[in-house]
């Protein structure tokens, strides 16, 4: 007699393991362990036990589904017990050889000697943007319009250049899959021309004298915890790119030689830059070493000192200060600083470029060069820290060169 739902579930556990038989030789163990759906058959002339499932969690109607499936197999010719057991070692190599784990092991190969913001970039996209539809799946059996599927996403937010860089990482994933055996082909490369083509537009600035001295007073009046107020009173006086302000760290500044050294990896040009500090940064950095110098970070999240701020601490900033994103960024800084240093003609342009840490082509010029002009930069540095007090106190005139 079939078994029904209703022994299953009121079948108790004794003394010795017993049998509800259903048919076909399918029947559900009850022992001490629990209830267990096991399957009886013969193959090759020897008897042999498959295992179905654990009675709540497989129902019985899922036993009896499972148990069709492997007699089907049976009489295809095969041993059911074993091409279940096939089953499983694909699933565990195509988790091995999945998108992610072929994308973690390239990232971790690939991503050496690169600085901390453009790694921390390029993870974070591949896994917002990629790994929720894609990551699990064989990197062998991903096709192009799946990739242009979640490329199509990130557009559809209005982030067309993100797109690009999503799409030039996932093709980086694949020839290394390629290359390590993992896959016949690259499907990002084809979607190169199946992407909206970004609109370049410059970072947006401001530059009139009179309006940085407006900029400069909001910063100083910003109501933020101390580690908010003094990057961004710093951002502007050392004008780095954003990345390299938030991951700046206490063993790079000698404040005593009023120096900070960026190491190597952490530049997009892949050189040691050095960042004079004039004394208006010394001073911002001692006013905040009592609270994180015992951190690694100079600028440590809100959450936890063991990571940098946001990199969108300083953005959300000037946004409280009534900057729209459209007008000002972290990034503008620079342009400022580019801007003003050149229309002074006071200063070499290759110092004002040096400082500016704009990439050098020549990369083991790059590696040896962190220095130059190193003299014209410090005088420079200290120059530029001493206009914007200037422009801060409402003057919007360029002040000729003192102590030079």
């Amino acid at each position: 007699m079939p078994l029904t739902d209703t022994a299953c579930r009121q079948a108790k556990i004794k003394g010795k393991p017993y049998k509800l038989t259903d048919s076909g030789g399918l029947y559900l163990l009850v022992n001490q362990a629990g209830k267990y759906w096991r399957w009886d058959y013969r193959y090759l002339g020897k008897r042999q036990t498959m295992a179905l499932g654990v009675y709540p969690e497989t129902s019985l109607a899922k036993a009896r589904e499972r148990h069709r499936g492997a007699r089907e197999t049976l009489m295809a010719g095969a041993d059911p017990a074993q091409a279940k057991r096939a089953v499983k070692r694909q699933a565990k190599l195509a988790a091995f050889h999945s998108f992610e784990a072929v994308a973690t092991d390239w990232f971790a190969k690939h991503m050496v000697g690169r600085s901390e913001s453009h790694k921390e970039r390029i993870w974070n996209r591949l896994e917002a943007d990629i790994f929720p539809w894609l990551g699990k799946r064989p990197v062998n059996e991903i096709e192009a319009s799946e990739i242009l599927e979640c490329l199509r996403r990130i557009e559809a937010r209005g982030a067309i250049e993100t797109a690009g860089r999503v799409r030039w990482s996932c093709s980086k994933v694949f020839r290394y899959a390629i290359a390590a055996g993992l896959a016949k082909n690259d499907p990002a490369e084809l979607l190169k021309g199946a992407l909206s083509r970004p609109t370049m537009t410059p970072f947006p600035t401001i530059t009139d004298p009179v309006a940085v001295g407006a900029l400069l007073r909001a910063l100083d009046g910003l109501q933020a915890t101390l580690v908010v107020r003094c990057a961004a009173r710093l951002a502007p006086i050392v004008f780095v790119r954003p990345g390299e302000l938030r991951h700046a760290e206490w063993t790079e500044m000698d404040l005593d030689k009023a120096e900070w050294r960026i190491p190597a990896e952490k530049m997009k040009s892949r050189a040691t830059h050095v960042v004079p500090l004039p004394t208006q940064a010394i001073g911002i950095l001692r006013e905040l070493k009592p609270l994180t110098g015992a951190a690694k970070y100079v600028f440590p999240g809100e959450r936890t000192r063991e990571r940098p701020m946001s990199e969108n601490t300083i953005n959300a900033a000037l946004r409280r200060l009534g900057y729209a994103k459209d007008e000002f960024t972290g990034h503008s800084f620079r342009k400022i600083a580019s801007t003003l240093l050149n229309e002074s003609h006071l200063w070499h342009r290759d110092a004002i470029e040096r400082q500016l840490a704009h990439g050098e082509r020549d990369e083991v010029r790059a590696a040896y060069n962190y220095a130059e002009y190193l003299p014209e930069r410090k005088k420079m540095m200290q120059w530029w820290a001493d206009y914007l007090d200037h422009l801060k106190a409402g003057a919007d005139l360029i002040p000729t060169l003192r102590g030079a």
